[in-house]
């Protein structure tokens, strides 16, 4: 660490190393607070430790709004005593006085028998004995990433908040023998509001305590970390919580906004999601967020960053009521935030400085050019963007479409439709597609046919026959043909039921749709199995042949008439027959690279609950198509071809084998 940071200019070094002299640290035999609060008139800090009469605990204030204060050792032992509640108490212009907990906590606690209780800070520094040391190295980064979305509070098949030591306990198996090498973890940050799904953050570098405690966070990382997992971190820096009492929304006094985390006025409010904007052209609130992205690494020993809400960041308009055609006046004019692109790229350049394998994926809707060219290059240095219009493609499919309409020419264009050298991540379903309102696209396929006839030990039912097949289908085309990484949200690589219903008023603060019904998938009597099977197989295939990551991509075929897509990712053939009755039993299939072809993932196969309509025995040999040196001439423009049999509503990979 110490020889990365020599390369990084002075300047960025002392604003991101912010929480080693805001908050509470420890300075010899001293605890030493301090907070940036130039609105104040006066500040004290009380809890526990002084039975929050803050009389006696005076802060003071420098020339840049700084307060601090400093609390010796007691006969060795410390002022504050771990784990117990602090707050500032903050004095206004009008003389009143507010009590905030401290911007830079590292931990957070509301009493969960008392409704809508306020949060109160946590003075965390455990003894030696207590704290955990992480005990392995971070896995290598992989050429593609195959990411699995996680909730650890909704991770439970109990009607409850699940912690991260049950997580790391029971759910990383199941990640890892899916063959996952990336974890996403949502609402790590806390935030006061569960039902906000983390994106309301109120305290930013406090993990989540509705699932336990900071060393309990290290726990989960360090066991996925020994299973060779790397973990992502959902960061929210595009806005924060409008709860003044637990957040930091609570030190906007009505100042200006050059003494503010926020804009003033309309530029500091997003409408649309009730939060605040930062501004970042704040010294200040560059010194909080970078210094927010090294603690999450060097803390907990993240592995990179999924950043939410970008589109919002990048333009004034934050991309509301826009729909955006490509055309670069969209990206680059008036509208565009400056200080905020220029806050994303001080952020990359440092994240990827300080660990230059570290992932950092952006959720960018606008398609904003070079978000994921290097700094160097003048981009602002994202690795990967998240392909957001492919889902929504899907969803139209699902909804509104019959499947006699679906158009193969148009889902080949809506997963091949990124920009050049700019990587993505694809996906068919996130969080975002089975939230309140919407379903699981298993439960848009199926319906309620998921409550009576996924028993496998009875005949299947025609629904439920189509729906396993068209939900194994649209999985795996996002997967090889979408992007140079993938993603996948917690369930839905057993096609979880229902949707996704945060406890809230309107369905009598329940847990039932905030869980993950894991046994589904684990009963061999039902044909959760077999989509949970063929995920594994696809994310192994995945992992095997590292055809994800691969530049070499051709579509040989996207027939409306046979409703057939083929094409080559890496060094496999990929076949994609769509059609809901028509199986080819001889169906040409163009390919590069002559030789013998066998298959090597069948999602017909009985285990993935197909009908077996293929021998996985024959060897496909391929013939010359055309004249050598001329595409054109061959059969699609592939100079060689081989016959498959490609029955109705499946798909099948093929790889070249020795002669």
């Amino acid at each position: 660490m110490k020889e990365v940071w020599r390369i990084l200019p002075k300047g960025i070094v002392l604003l991101c190393e912010g929480y080693k002299k805001f908050g509470f640290t420890r300075e010899g035999n001293c605890i030493v607070y301090r907070e940036w609060a130039p609105a104040a008139a006066a500040a004290q800090l009380i809890g526990d430790f002084n039975n929050w009469d803050g009389r006696k605990h005076n802060m003071e204030r420098d020339k840049f709004g700084v307060w601090s204060i400093r609390l010796p050792d007691v006969r060795g032992v410390s002022a504050i005593p771990h784990g117990s509640k602090v707050r500032i108490r903050i004095k206004k212009g009008d003389d009143t006085w507010v009590d905030r907990i401290p911007a830079w906590i590292k931990y957070a606690v509301v009493d969960p028998t008392v409704f809508a209780a306020d949060y109160d800070g946590v003075y965390w520094d455990p003894p030696l004995r207590e704290r955990y040391h992480f005990k392995h190295a971070r896995p290598q980064k992989p050429s593609a990433p195959l990411i699995y979305e996680a909730h650890v509070g909704m991770s439970s098949k109990e009607p409850r908040v699940s912690s991260y030591r049950e997580f790391a306990d029971e759910v990383l198996p199941r990640i890892k023998a899916n063959n996952y090498n990336t974890i996403q973890l949502m609402a790590i940050m806390e935030h006061a509001y569960y039902g906000c799904f983390g994106y309301h953050v109120t305290n930013f570098f406090a993990v989540s305590s509705r699932s336990g405690t900071p060393e309990d966070l290290k726990y989960l990382i360090d066991q996925a970390h020994s299973m060779g997992l790397r973990v992502l971190m959902d960061v929210v820096h595009s806005h924060a919580s409008t709860n003044a009492v637990d957040g930091l929304a609570g030190y906007d006094l009505g100042q200006p906004a050059q003494e503010s985390y926020f804009h003033t006025g309309a530029r500091g409010y997003h409408k649309l999601w009730d939060s605040r904007l930062f501004n970042y052209g704040s010294w200040e609130v560059q010194r909080f967020l970078l210094s927010n992205l090294r603690w999450w690494m060097d803390e907990y020993m993240f592995d990179g960053f999924r950043f939410d809400g970008i589109t919002s960041m990048l333009y004034h308009h934050h991309g509301l009521n826009m729909r955006f055609s490509g055309n670069y006046y969209e990206y680059f004019s008036e509208a565009t935030d400056v200080e905020a692109v220029m806050y994303l790229m001080l952020a990359n350049d440092l994240v990827h400085k300080m660990y230059p394998d570290a992932t950092v994926i952006a959720e960018d809707v606008s398609g904003f050019p070079t978000l994921c060219r290097p700094v160097s290059e003048g981009g602002v240095g994202f690795d990967y963007r998240l392909a957001m219009g492919i889902p929504d493609k899907w969803m139209e499919y699902l909804k509104v479409k019959e499947e006699e309409d679906w158009s193969m020419g148009d889902i080949v264009h809506t997963l091949t439709n990124r920009r050049y050298k700019e990587p993505c991540v694809a996906y068919s379903e996130s969080h975002d597609q089975s939230m309140v309102g919407d379903k699981s696209y298993a439960f848009l396929l199926m319906d309620k046919e998921m409550y009576f006839s996924m028993l496998a030990t009875q005949p299947s039912n025609p629904i439920v026959d189509r729906g396993i097949a068209l939900h194994k289908m649209i999985h795996f085309i996002t997967m090889a043909l979408g992007g140079e990484g993938y993603l996948n949200f917690m369930g839905n690589e057993f096609g979880h039921p229902e949707w996704i219903d945060f406890p809230r008023q309107g369905n009598n603060w329940s847990f039932d749709k905030c869980r993950r019904l894991w046994d589904l998938a684990d009963r061999d009597d039902l044909r959760y199995k077999f989509m949970n099977n063929f995920n594994r197989a696809m994310i192994g295939l995945g992992e095997s042949f590292q055809f994800v990551g691969s530049s070499k991509q051709y579509i040989s075929n996207k027939s409306e008439t046979e409703r057939v897509i083929a094409f080559e990712r890496g060094d496999l053939v990929f076949v994609f027959n769509f059609h809901s009755t028509n199986t080819y039993p001889e169906l040409k299939v163009g390919c590069e690279i002559p030789g013998n072809y066998r298959i090597c993932l069948d999602s017909d196969a009985a285990e993935f609950g197909g009908h077996s309509r293929v021998d996985h025995e024959v060897n496909h040999c391929t013939n010359p198509e055309g004249e050598p040196g001329k595409p054109e001439t061959g059969y699609n423009n592939r100079p060689h071809s081989f016959m498959v049999m490609s029955p109705s509503r499946s798909c099948q990979v093929y790889h070249k084998v020795s002669e």
